[in-house]
């Protein structure tokens, strides 16, 4: 079977470093080859709650898009993510491109509208992957983080995995938005 890439964002508001890792460990087992932006912490974006961490991975898959799906909401789920008494999300996985696929498949809007809405979904995929093109709209993810007119801001985080400090010190120095933070590093 061959190998889809996939991108997938992480994000947590509870234990926020304690769940990030939990979550990389697992997809890590479930996504040989995984690969990490740096962690950025941002005001909540939908909800009333504390600062998130975020960040986005990359990885390829044979999984289906119905199976890899599964596979996050069992990974969520046993970070409490669908606890009846959780206070905040603890772990949030969401698919943000399945290959190049445009359209709803399974059930999920890909790519997720969220890339062209939210600056740390956005700013760590360009990081990650600055020629990496959207399928939807045809422009690199470099490209969209320059241009792009969200007013969120964002502060990298030191965060180590496995031994390997995820987000450089260079990008440690400053905080951003779109507007003043233009070139992905």
């Amino acid at each position: 079977m061959s190998l889809t890439p996939v991108f997938l964002g992480l994000g947590s508001n509870i234990e926020r470093e304690a769940h990030l890792l939990a979550g990389l460990e697992a997809l890590a087992a479930l996504l040989p080859g995984l690969r990490c932006s740096p962690v950025f912490e941002s005001a909540a974006v939908g909800i009333k709650s504390g600062p998130f961490f975020n960040l986005v991975v990359m990885a390829q898959t044979d999984l289906s898009l119905a199976e890899l799906d599964h596979q996050l909401k069992r990974i969520e789920a046993e970070n409490g993510r669908y606890a009846a008494q959780r206070k905040g999300l603890p772990l949030d996985i969401d698919i943000l491109l399945y290959g190049s696929q445009v359209g709803v498949f399974e059930g999920l809007l890909l790519p997720r509208e969220e890339i062209l809405r939210n600056a740390f979904v956005l700013w760590p995929l360009a990081l990650l992957e600055p020629e990496g093109m959207h399928p939807g709209v045809g422009r690199s993810f470099a490209e969209l983080w320059r241009t792009a007119q969200i007013e969120q801001h964002l502060c990298p985080v030191p965060f180590a995995w496995r031994g390997r400090e995820l987000t450089p010190a260079t990008l440690l120095q400053s905080c951003a938005t779109p507007a003043n933070a233009k070139k992905p590093d």
